[in-house]
């Protein structure tokens, strides 16, 4: 059973790092496709993130639906094979509409990938051990971030940008086979202390849950917002990198990735480390820790964009960078707790749809918006204090 648990928990952290390795891949590329296709900042901000967003957010939570009722391995599975393939044939769009539906079907199979994977980890740890497992699934974006910067930076550089996504894209196809072949689809609720009382499993169901629990709701407020400031900012970070010190797309993703895959990895193993104490029985003590982490990081996030030193930004990234995975798999973990277990899928796909809309939706299109009227610089200087709203809900969540 343990054997079998851990190799599980592999799976789906690979299966998480190709999901992010297509938004990292994405963002990282931005430059020469909007140069190639003759986009604005707003322009290329709705076909790299809002075009994405648009499915992914309104397929997802039907998706988890399913997934509190269906097969949890076989959905992963297709989900899987689809973003895949479709990644794939953003390598192989010769205009803006083609990359544009290749973008919508990617949306679609990437909502199928986060609820279920979490849900079938619900089942294969305990209560006490799901913070940990699902911070040590966190690795996932770390792998994933680096793939998308250094390996997606690096073809770009020596192919063109629709070679770095034919080469994230079929991989992830073997993958997709892997778990359908290797992956058992656990019995829900099995590790849980007290047994469910009876309940529909409804969306609305699951939102009044969420809205009675204070903590559950602030905490799903405090992850979103959080993603609105971390990950909207790594957004636009290789073309801040770009223009402001003249770099080329592989040399920011040469930077960026060593920073997602060590520090990032750091950051998200002291996390697990810190869910494996004993004090982290307590969602207490965790939820100060995250709130704190949050609002100190918040400082260097904003000093990135009042520098104009090269090696000044390097040494504030390095600080910042692995801040945005620490909260992951903490927050994850401990929503899952905080929920029924015919409720986990569904407030995971709730988390996405709220986190998704602010860091795919409002947070590109924002500083899309805004570069185009201001600059780029200016943009993610008025984005980068969203981190101490983030750090307030959680500071609520605590009380």
């Amino acid at each position: 059973m343990n054997r079998d648990r851990w190799y599980v928990l592999g799976v789906m952290t690979i299966v998480y790092a190709l999901n992010i390795a297509d938004r990292f891949s994405i963002s990282t590329l931005i430059e020469p496709i909007r140069i190639e296709l003759q986009l604005t900042d707003s322009g290329i901000a709705f076909l790299t993130g809002v075009a994405l967003a648009l499915f992914y957010v309104t397929v997802g939570i039907p998706i988890a639906l399913l997934a509190d009722k269906a097969n949890r391995r076989n959905i992963l599975a297709i989900a899987l094979a689809l973003w895949s393939a479709m990644t794939a044939v953003c390598g192989l769009a010769q205009n803006y509409w083609q990359l544009l539906l290749a973008r919508f079907g990617v949306g679609i199979g990437e909502a199928g990938g986060t609820p279920p994977a979490t849900s079938i980890l619900a089942d294969k740890f305990p209560p006490s051990k799901r913070p940990m497992a699902l911070t040590i699934f966190a690795l996932g974006a770390c792998l994933g971030a680096w793939l998308g910067s250094s390996v997606a930076g690096g073809i770009a550089d020596k192919g063109g940008w629709r070679a770095a996504f034919l080469a994230l894209g079929i991989p992830g196809l073997v993958v997709a086979l892997i778990v359908w072949l290797t992956v058992r689809e656990p019995r829900r609720g099995e590790l849980d202390d007290m047994a469910e009382k009876p309940a529909p499993t409804t969306l609305l169901a699951t939102l009044a849950y969420i809205r009675q629990h204070k903590m559950a709701f602030h905490l799903l407020m405090g992850g979103s917002v959080a993603t609105l400031w971390s990950w909207g900012l790594m957004w636009w970070m290789p073309t801040f990198l770009v223009r402001s010190y003249h770099m080329t797309v592989g040399q920011a993703g040469e930077l960026l990735g060593p920073m997602h895959l060590i520090a990032g990895t750091a950051g998200t193993l002291l996390a697990s480390w810190l869910m494996s104490r004993p004090a982290a029985a307590d969602p207490h003590h965790v939820i100060r820790l995250l709130a704190w982490v949050t609002a100190l990081t918040t400082v260097p996030s904003l000093l990135l964009f009042v520098v104009h030193s090269e090696q000044v930004t390097r040494l504030l990234l390095w600080i910042f960078v692995p801040s945005v995975y620490f909260y992951i798999g903490p927050i994850l973990g401990l929503l899952q707790n905080a929920v029924p277990p015919r409720m986990r899928a569904t407030t995971c796909a709730l988390l996405l749809f709220a986190a998704n809309i602010c860091n795919l939706v409002i947070a590109p299109q924002v500083v899309g918006w805004l570069s185009d009227w201001l600059s780029l610089r200016w943009a993610m200087l008025i984005l980068a204090p969203t981190g101490f709203w983030a750090a307030w809900h959680l500071a609520v969540a605590r009380r």
